[in-house]
């Protein structure tokens, strides 16, 4: 069962096509990670999901329900955390999240208190004293003690240091154990490369390509480094190998996936001393939809 499904979605703003036909779907109890730069039409999807914008064209399933017309039900099943977070400044932080937490129900005193502590978050201070970081820890604080169904999280670790980050994953690994879903927008590629089940690069208002990581892994190279004892001129024309490099007994390309069997049985006949295999990382796959035919990467 799909919490969220998305199809051929269209979205635009005068002239400008913010959405020409995106499709996304977040299967219950899974972490989709939502990647695209920035003007890629990620945040007006989410806006879409969240109600607060009506789609041109196609179909949106959130819960089985419309976004647009349901909104006030669906919102009882759901939090969202944005990346730049906006409080009440008279308030103090833990009076913001009881009022952000009332929306879907309250919180367990208990589950509260513990990520209060976990984010290191001091609930006494009034709002207009936080720091950027810890106005994102007074919304994520609030999200994470929820017991929402789906959270839709864009750019949910802006501002947080490594602890807080490292604490902010933890919390989602327990979420998905729970059975909960998540959307995940971040441009951390570590943070989604740990996080995500699934994930959805966008281009310019199209998904572009989906799947789960090790899926993607496939549609790309992976990078091969090796010292060797032999020579290893006869590599350089192996069917498979791409930008060869030599330097000595050190030699480095790029393979393609089917033809790794063959170069490493290949290889190991030329008396390796030292071999590193290296997959595409997340970052490798994003990047490899936004580069031109020069190497120069576009946000476009």
């Amino acid at each position: 069962m799909n919490v969220i499904e998305v199809r051929e979605l269209h979205k635009s703003f005068g002239k400008v096509q913010a959405l020409r036909g995106l499709n996304l779907e977040v299967p219950q109890g899974k972490v989709l990670g939502f990647l695209g730069p920035n003007g890629s039409g990620k945040t007006t999807t989410i806006r879409i999901l969240l109600g607060l914008l009506r789609s041109d064209k196609g179909t949106i399933s959130l819960f089985g329900g419309d976004p647009w017309k349901d909104a006030v039900e669906l919102h009882k099943k759901l939090v969202y955390v944005p990346g730049d977070v906006s409080l009440w400044p008279k308030l103090t932080g833990g009076e913001v999240i009881d009022v952000l937490s009332s929306l879907t129900g309250g919180l367990e005193p208990e589950r509260k208190k513990r990520m209060i502590e976990k984010f290191d978050l001091d609930p006494t201070k009034k709002a207009r004293t936080y720091s950027k970081g810890n106005r994102q820890k007074v919304a994520l604080v609030a999200a994470l003690a929820s017991r929402a169904e789906l959270l839709i999280l864009d750019e949910p670790t802006s501002g947080l240091d490594p602890l807080m980050e490292a604490a902010f994953t933890d919390c989602i690994q327990e979420i998905k154990k729970e059975g909960r879903s998540v959307l995940l927008s971040s441009h951390i590629f570590s943070e989604v490369e740990k996080l995500a089940d699934t994930i959805t690069i966008i281009k310019e208002g199209v998904t572009v390509e989906s799947g789960t990581l090790a899926e993607l892994r496939h549609l790309t190279r992976t990078h091969v480094s090796v010292i060797l004892k032999k020579d290893a001129s006869a590599l350089r024309s192996f069917s498979g190998i791409h930008d060869f490099r030599a330097d000595g007994q050190h030699i480095s390309f790029s393979l393609d996936n089917e033809a790794m069997p063959a170069v490493l049985g290949q290889i190991a006949a030329m008396d390796p001393i030292g071999l590193t295999v290296n997959p595409p990382s997340l970052e490798d796959l994003f990047l490899s939809h936004y580069k031109s035919e020069d190497g120069t990467v576009s946000g476009k």
